[in-house]
């Protein structure tokens, strides 16, 4: 077994340390790479005593301190030092994990994760990358949470780092970028889209497709699509509403009588396939934070035991893809 270490913050989201514990467990059994869990040690190991699991593949690194949700994301990092998010940090700072998942405070993790493991040179700023469904492929969407003001210049960048992503994690040869705006046509948009087209246009290392609306982005003609934090964390949200919305009403409208009772009986195994395909993407629950010296992955705060396994796995292909150098090389 490899001596590369996955570390993940056992303390943080709303399911941990329970959920938590129970998908490292067991996403052991399907990475190579040991993981470590950061915490309180007493409970941690209290949890651990349920499971059968290999010893050498999973270690318990301390920490006394907890940051919650409702903290302040500058103050938490400065003053809980000995907190899992903060030594989960450390840890990749210096070397000894290559990678840290949390489910945790996210303004405390972005915070955390660009002062303490800091970015790679030549990054103006770091990106959050979520992956959205569409009715192809899977596209990544940067950036979904970092950066609420973006000049042009930060939208190349995260054009660039999403490619590397895109071809070395998830196998896209010359992955398609695009621009979201509120027209396709080039001249449509604020001061700083507009600049950014040309922008785009002129970046010989990305394969640039133009501008895309925001409800042509689930048509997944795009690999890559960049905007700054405020829109792509909108989107976000807003797909995240209307899938759990829709499926309300589907469910709602099927049991409304006998006749679409059997109907959706007869339908079961396409509504499991469009649940599965489009609603349910435990494989790369985490969003990966781009652009730093080592990997960060924010989950989900509500993340279940799935969602922790997929975000291992998801670190596998990252590190397996040797990707932070290769974004140090692009840029």
């Amino acid at each position: 077994m490899s001596d590369k270490i996955i570390a993940i913050d056992a303390m943080g989201g709303d399911n941990a340390p329970v959920e938590t514990v129970k998908g490292v467990v067991t996403a052991s059994k399907a990475v190579k790479y040991k993981l470590a869990l950061v915490g309180k040690e007493d409970i941690i190991k209290s949890e651990l005593s349920k499971y059968e699991y290999d010893k050498d593949k999973i270690m318990v690194v301390n920490a006394a301190e907890i940051i919650e949700n409702c903290e302040t994301p500058t103050e938490a990092i400065k003053h809980k030092k000995d907190s899992s998010m903060v030594v989960g940090l450390n840890m990749v700072k210096e070397g000894q994990a290559l990678a840290f998942v949390s489910a945790g405070n996210t303004g405390a993790l972005l915070t955390g994760a660009t002062i303490i493991v800091g970015r790679i040179k030549g990054v103006k700023r770091p990106a959050l990358g979520t992956m959205l469904p569409t009715e192809k492929n899977r596209v990544l969407m940067l950036d979904s949470g970092a950066n609420v003001d973006a000049k042009p210049e930060y939208l190349v960048q995260y054009a660039q780092m999403g490619s590397v992503y895109m071809e070395f994690v998830e196998g896209r040869k010359n992955p398609r970028v695009g621009l979201v705006n509120i027209g396709t046509e080039r001249e449509k948009g604020n001061a700083v889209v507009k600049e950014a087209y040309g922008l785009l246009e002129e970046a010989k290392s990305i394969n640039f497709g133009g501008n895309t609306e925001a409800r042509d982005i689930t048509l997944g003609d795009f690999d890559v699509i960049v905007c700054d934090a405020f829109v792509g964390n909108v989107i976000l949200k807003v797909m995240e509403g209307l899938a759990n919305t829709v499926l309300r009403i589907l469910k709602k409208s099927l049991m409304s009588s006998l006749r679409t009772k059997i109907g959706a009986l007869l339908s079961k195994p396409a509504f499991k396939k469009m649940q599965s395909d489009f609603f349910e993407y435990n494989d790369i629950a985490g969003a990966p934070f781009l652009g730093l010296k080592g990997l960060v992955v924010k989950a989900h705060g509500s993340s279940g035991y799935k969602d922790i396994v997929g975000a291992v796995k998801q670190c596998e292909r990252f590190i397996d893809g040797d990707i932070v150098n290769k974004i140090a090389e692009r840029l």
